[in-house]
């Protein structure tokens, strides 16, 4: 059983958990976040341990209110941590280019958890330029090990430079697992003093003037630390050189031999000197890094400007993909320049073909009735499908096919706006709960402010149930000696001037599919609330009601309307007959309500 809160010792952990080790080693006070894989599990330990170790935690509305609130604790002096997924870095980057002119008083550190290969989400953008583009420094961990040691000096850089620290991890080392060690573990200061200094921390045009030059000598003193920092060095010997960091650093260590290897972990500002004598001395140079060519293109430079005319290797000449994220297969791109070790030849395709197994939204969730509602009260009238970020993103798949348009957290409202007004057909926006109070309210608003009529189904399934059932506004929080009421959606919208808002359970498809009709009808901003707890969610807290659906075989027309209609995983067709899998059924009704012979009954 893993105990991060032990005093000494080794533990097998996962990259995140390492992660929090390294922050209770560091003594940080305060943290904050809106879950993102790959880094949610970071907040869901923080959530039940924060208490024990002294240090303050919250799951924030948004990502931009989770840096502002770090940022104001980093700013009274306590060590701060944010944490975010990498496109969350996109909604928190408004309060951070700020935040570099001002500085900080208390080490902070910002962690951005990247997706290569978009593996959990709509892109795999490299957010390391973020770290060029506020002038912040960088540091890139390669294993859970490397992960917790390096935190320690990352709030030391932080602190002597008066910067936040941009701590970019990516999915392969957020979800792997090594051994660590632990050492002891200061008392956290969660508490400090906000000092006012106007000209520092008021940044109008006047000391933002003055800031900005402020700012580069920090940034120039960062880059001191980069060139004397332990986290770049040089390991093994060879004329050929690889320059690593992140992940690909532990493939190249573990299947390249023959090369001398420039191990990055500082990776911003990089450290130029260090480098240039690297290159000089070889007959040529590798660059092993994930995404785009960040190291690379400075590198690069770095040659230009020392007039080095070594050859450099990578992504620009074709030897190293930029799409994706590496695996062992991916240094077979470089096999012609270094010693690569062989790989056996893939096991050959099973004669049997397999079934495919695709992402599907949970038997009995109570999505697929809104979806259902909302395919019924359409028809066939020309309307827009405008979708967001979590689990009824699943909702794209036949047969409910009700996304035609997804692009960040709350932007299905906003487009929706933008059909509506844009085209002749009706808009209808689906999010969730946790959604809504992340980026759903502001386009909500801006429909009624801007006269855009369309539909609003806000899926209010009582959890933040794609990234792990973390708690939000909308179901109060309960935990760190901190006690809050839930936040009543349908009180909110109608509290900012919504006329048309109703309630309804997604379970009951035909009240629903009344309730869409008459929403499509109404001439305004008309709000859905379906409002059903999810099934996980409520095995979770051992509040789920057994029950089951039972099929009466003499009712039964073979019509399929229930498969073809909820499309539930529970419930299936065998042997000529409808059949609902006793192991996946949890009895919500929702065939039943759909059956036009009343053959489905629930049973308790």
């Amino acid at each position: 059983m893993v105990n991060l809160l032990s005093d000494g010792g080794k533990q097998l952990l996962l990259g995140n958990e390492a992660i929090v080790r390294g922050l209770i080693e560091a003594g940080i006070g305060f943290a904050s976040t809106y879950p993102g894989t790959p880094s949610s599990e970071i907040g869901n330990i923080l959530e039940k341990i924060s208490s024990e170790a002294g240090l303050y935690f919250e799951f924030s509305t948004n990502e931009k209110v989770a840096m502002e609130v770090s940022a104001a604790a980093a700013s009274s002096g306590v060590r701060s941590f944010v944490f975010m997924k990498h496109v969350g870095l996109n909604v928190a980057a408004d309060p951070m280019m700020t935040l570099a002119y001002a500085g900080v008083r208390g080490g902070m550190l910002i962690m951005s958890a990247d997706d290569p290969s978009a593996h959990s989400s709509q892109n795999e953008q490299d957010n390391r330029y973020y770290s060029t583009l506020a002038l912040i420094p960088m540091m890139e961990p390669s294993t859970p090990a490397d992960a917790k040691e390096m935190i320690a000096e990352a709030y030391r850089v932080s602190e002597e430079t008066q910067l936040p620290l941009l701590f970019r991890t990516t999915t392969r080392m957020n979800h792997a697992r090594g051994v660590v060690s632990f050492k002891p573990a200061p008392a956290p200061k969660a508490k400090g003093h906000f000092d006012k200094d106007v000209a520092r921390f008021v940044n109008i045009p006047a000391y933002a003037r003055l800031n900005r030059n402020i700012l580069l000598e920090r940034y120039a003193k960062a880059a001191e630390l980069s060139e004397k920092s332990a986290l770049n060095y040089v390991e093994g010997e060879g004329d050929i050189g690889i320059i690593a960091s992140g992940v690909s650093y532990a493939y190249v260590k573990e299947f390249v031999s023959g090369v001398s290897i420039l191990k990055l972990g500082f990776t911003n500002p990089l450290p130029e000197k260090k480098i240039a004598e690297f290159v000089r001395s070889k007959k040529a140079v590798i660059v092993a890094e994930e995404l785009e060519p960040f190291v690379e293109d400075q590198v690069l430079r770095i040659c230009a400007q020392n007039g080095i005319s070594v050859p450099v290797y990578g992504k620009r000449t074709g030897h190293m993909p930029r799409a994706w994220e590496y695996s062992p297969d991916t240094l077979k791109g470089i096999a012609g320049l270094v010693k690569v070790q062989s790989f056996p030849e893939p096991m050959s395709a099973p004669t049997m073909k397999l079934p495919s197994r695709p992402p599907t939204l949970c038997a009995g969730c109570p999505h697929r009735g809104m979806y259902a509602a909302a395919k019924r009260a359409v028809g066939k009238k020309d309307v827009v499908y405008c979708s967001d970020i979590g689990c009824y993103t699943l909702g794209v798949q036949p047969p409910f096919q009700t996304a035609d348009f997804i692009i960040c957290m709350g932007g299905g409202a906003g487009a929706a706006g933008g059909f509506a007004t844009a085209t002749d057909q009706k808009a209808i926006a689906f999010m969730g709960d946790s959604t809504f109070f992340h980026a759903g309210v502001p386009p909500l608003v801006n429909a009624l402010f801007n006269d855009h009529h369309i539909v609003m189904v806000i899926l209010d399934n009582r959890t933040t149930a794609m990234t792990g059932h973390q708690p939000n506004p909308g179901t109060g929080r309960e935990f760190g000696g901190i006690t809050t009421p839930p936040i009543d959606i349908e009180s909110l919208v109608k509290g900012v001037g919504v006329k048309f808002v109703k309630t309804v359970n997604p379970y009951d498809v035909k009240l629903a599919t009344q309730t869409f009709k008459e929403a499509l009808e109404f001439d305004g901003v008309a709000v859905i609330i379906s409002k059903c707890p999810c099934p996980l969610e409520l095995k979770k807290q051992k509040l789920l009601v057994p029950g089951r659906c039972e099929v009466d075989a003499s009712k039964c027309i073979l019509c399929d309307t229930c498969l073809k209609t909820i499309a539930c995983p529970a419930l299936f067709k065998k042997d000529g007959k409808i059949t609902p899998d006793p192991v996946q059924c949890i009895g919500c009704g929702m065939c039943a309500s759909v059956c036009p012979k009343g053959a489905i009954e629930v049973k308790r």
